[in-house]
C-alpha cells in the first residue's frame, strides 16, 4: 500500500495538483504486526513530499495530525483504509480535521470492509469510520458490494487498480533468471507477497505437487516474507517431496528485485482462499505475465478467462489443472499478447479523474 500511495501522489502531482503524503510513526505495536519489520530500508522517493507524523495509538497525536491538514489547506483528504485496527486512528484524524475548519473533502480508499482475519468489533469500528467520509472508492466490485451492504449511503465508486509500473521496466527473461539464479530452460511460476493464512500458498504447493506436473521442467518461486508461521507449509513441503521443484525466498522482497522476479515468471499465481483484491496481478500486468487466480471476492474481475489468465476454484487439482495445460499448451506468448493489450484499461490518469469525483453523485 505505500507503494501504492506513492505512485498515486506522483500521477496526482504530474496533473497539476499539490500533494504531501501523511504517514505513520507508529503504525502496529508489535503483538499485532506479524512481521520483522515495519519499516521500509528503500531509499525515500524523490519528488515526494512525506511527512512522518501518525501515531496509531496515540488520540492527542490524532488532534494534532488534524491540525496539520488544517493548515495546508487541503481541497481533498483522501483516507486509506484496510483493516478495522486503524479506524478509530483515520476516523478521529478526520472527525478532528472537519471540526477544526479543514473543507477538505474526505474519501475513504479503502482496501477492504470486512477484513482478512477476524478483528473484535470490525463492524462496528468499520461504520464509525465511514462516517467520518463524505465518499467512498473501493478497488473490486465486490468491496463495494460490502461497503454499500453496510448500509453506506454517501457516494461511492469502484475503481480499476492500476498499473504498478514503478518497480522498472522489464528485463529480458535469461538475463532475469540468471541475475536470480534460475535456471532459464525452466517453466516458472511465481506465488509474489506476504504470505498470509487467506493467501492461500497452501493450495498451490498441493496444486505444485500433483505427479502430473513432474514429466516438466518447471519450478515454482515463492517471493514473500512469512506473515504466520511457517510450520504447515515446510510440512506440505516435506511430506510431498516438493524441496527439489521448490526456490523459497521467503523473505521481503526488495523494490529492485521485483522486476526481476515478473520477468522471469511466465505464470504469477493467486490462489487465494478468499480475497478483496490484490495489487499482484497489476504488478504482473505491467510485465505482461499472464495470471493464475481463484475464483474469489475481485480477483476474477480483472483476469480474462483462458486469455490473460486463468480463472479456477480455490481447489488443488483444479490449479493443477491449469498449470498442466499452460504447460502442454505452451500458452505464455497468447496470454502475454492478451494482457498487453488487457493492461490498457488501468490507466493511473483515469483513476484519479474518478477518485477526486467519488463525492459527485453517479
Amino acid at each position: 500500500m505505500a507503494t501504492f500511495n506513492e505512485r498515486l501522489a506522483y500521477s496526482l502531482q504530474v496533473q497539476g495538483h499539490e500533494v504531501e503524503i501523511i504517514t505513520f510513526t507508529m503504525q502496529y505495536p508489535g503483538w499485532l504486526f506479524p512481521g520483522k519489520t515495519q519499516m521500509s530500508e528503500e531509499p525515500a522517493p524523490e519528488g515526494l513530499v512525506i511527512r512522518v507524523l501518525l501515531h496509531a495509538l496515540n488520540p492527542i497525536n490524532w488532534f494534532f495530525t488534524a491540525r496539520y491538514v488544517c493548515r495546508f489547506r487541503a481541497d481533498y483528504l483522501i483516507l486509506r483504509y484496510w483493516m478495522p485496527f486503524m479506524a478509530p486512528c483515520l476516523g478521529m484524524l478526520s472527525f478532528w480535521s472537519h471540526l477544526l475548519g479543514s473543507r477538505a473533502k474526505r474519501i475513504a480508499l479503502v482496501d477492504n470492509i470486512i477484513p482478512h482475519e477476524s478483528f473484535p468489533f470490525s463492524e462496528w469500528l468499520t461504520r464509525f469510520f465511514l462516517a467520518q467520509t463524505d465518499a467512498a472508492a473501493t478497488l473490486s466490485v465486490s468491496v463495494r458490494a460490502d461497503l454499500l451492504a453496510l448500509g453506506y449511503r454517501r457516494p461511492s465508486v469502484r475503481l480499476k487498480h492500476p498499473l504498478y509500473d514503478n518497480f522498472g521496466e522489464p528485463v529480458d527473461r535469461r538475463l532475469a533468471c540468471e541475475a536470480l539464479g534460475l535456471d532459464p530452460e525452466f517453466t516458472c511460476f511465481l506465488y509474489f507477497g506476504f504470505i498470509r493464512a487467506y493467501k492461500g500458498l497452501d493450495l498451490l504447493l498441493e496444486a505444485f505437487a500433483d505427479e502430473r506436473l513432474r514429466s516438466h521442467r518447471v519450478r515454482l518461486v515463492v517471493a514473500g516474507e512469512f506473515y504466520e508461521s511457517p510450520d504447515r507449509y515446510n510440512r506440505i513441503i516435506q511430506e510431498r517431496n516438493l524441496a527439489p521443484h521448490l526456490v523459497l525466498m521467503t523473505r521481503f522482497i526488495k523494490n529492485d528485485e521485483v522486476r526481476l522476479l515478473f520477468s522471469a515468471a511466465d505464470l504469477v499465481t493467486q490462489t487465494y482462499h478468499h480475497a478483496t483484491q490484490s495489487g499482484v496481478t497489476q504488478i504482473g500486468f505491467h510485465y505482461n505475465t499472464p495470471m493464475l487466480v481463484t475464483d474469489v471476492g475481485g480477483l476474477a474481475e480483472l483476469v480474462d478467462a483462458n486469455q490473460s489468465g486463468y480463472v479456477c476454484p480455490p481447489n488443488p487439482e483444479k490449479i493443477a489443472d491449469c498449470m498442466l495445460d499452460f504447460l502442454l499448451r505452451n500458452r505464455h506468448t497468447e496470454m502475454s499478447a492478451r494482457v498487453a493489450v488487457k493492461k490498457q484499461e488501468f490507466s493511473w490518469e483515469e483513476f484519479v479523474r474518478k477518485l477526486l469525483s467519488a463525492d459527485s453523485p453517479a
